[in-house]
């Protein structure tokens, strides 16, 4: 498996990570039996960077990926995220940054996972009426005493990422990035690459738009949380299709599939994509991505394919990047 550094502070993970989120909520209903013999198949083929978060689930999946790992820690690099408050129930209860709720929100995921030390710790959403400086002392608290090894934020925008640096150096920026999701290339991206931060790229297929499995809204499990989301409804995805048929094109000629073209994509921007499968088939399909070559003609054709901006409709219903 070939391997990245995220940031300049020694942190250094697998080429391609898997995102655990879908194997407890949102994708439809999942196996844990399946969901555990996926994460110890990516642990067999070097698919070391694990992510998950307290509130998917909510808090289950950190559960689920603790007894995964159980037996088999040193082998991964564990990261978890705080910030999106829930209730037992579901619900969603907002954001919060405050340094007492690091504190309380590290302890109980730590407790969660089965582990001593996370090593990989994000911010999951910016909370608006903590000045990140408060929020990332805490976290830097949390790395004096050997909770956490290493920082990072999801979802910040230019400005919150300097300061967040400026408090304690960051090492990774996770946001969604992919042929539909070319919105970082702005400015996240040449922040991060000014200030030395590595950039771990979220849903790198689209939420498996870009796999080409999906061609109706009714393709989407019962319960799906993608047929909430701007992109998947009705007067979007006739547009967004004709995207996924261009780039479904040139994997035809590259004799790859449409998701491992898109990974190789990503890879090729020099991020680390973190896609989500909660089946070992995918997961096989998805490492396969890593020995994909891409020309300069390769990528001006996916460039023209997906340009920026070419995605029909929003990314969230109610989100956007914050600065403060």
């Amino acid at each position: 498996m070939k391997r990245r550094e995220l940031g300049s502070q020694g942190l250094e993970v697998s080429a391609l990570g898997l995102g655990c989120m879908g194997m407890s909520e949102f994708y439809g209903r999942a196996d844990e039996g399946e969901a555990v013999a996926t994460i110890h198949r990516a642990l067999d083929l070097g698919v070391t960077f694990l992510d998950t978060a307290d509130m998917y689930g909510p808090f289950t999946n950190e559960e689920l990926v603790g007894r995964a790992i159980a037996g088999r820690r040193d082998e991964v690099v564990l990261a978890t995220k705080f910030g999106n408050v829930r209730g037992k129930d579901g619900a969603f209860l907002g954001i919060e940054g405050s340094p007492d709720y690091v504190r309380r929100a590290c302890d109980a995921s730590l407790a969660r996972l089965g582990v001593d030390v996370i090593d990989l710790y994000y911010q999951h959403r910016v909370d608006t009426g903590v000045p990140i400086e408060e929020t990332v002392g805490a976290m830097a608290e949390l790395v004096a005493a050997g909770k956490v090894r290493f920082l990072g934020l999801s979802e910040a925008a230019p400005g919150t990422i300097r300061r967040a640096h400026a408090t304690h150096p960051i090492s990774a920026l996770q946001t969604e990035y992919s042929l539909w999701s070319r919105e970082p290339e702005a400015a996240v991206l040449p922040t991060v690459r000014e200030l030395g931060i590595g950039f771990v790229a979220y849903s790198p297929l689209g939420r498996g738009f870009l796999t080409g499995r999906f061609r109706r809204p009714e393709d989407l499990p019962e319960g799906d949380w993608r047929r909430r989301m701007p992109r998947f409804q009705e007067g979007n995805l006739a547009r967004n299709l004709e995207l996924v048929e261009r780039v479904e094109g040139i994997a035809r000629d590259k004799g790859v599939t449409p998701a491992q073209i898109a990974l190789a994509w990503v890879l090729h921007q020099g991020t680390t994509p973190i896609p989500g499968t909660a089946r070992a088939a995918h997961l096989e399909a998805n490492v396969a991505a890593l020995e994909v070559s891409l020309s300069p003609d390769d990528l001006a054709r996916l460039d023209d394919a997906a340009p920026v901006g070419a995605a029909a409709g929003d990314r969230y219903p109610d989100m956007s990047t914050v600065d403060r």
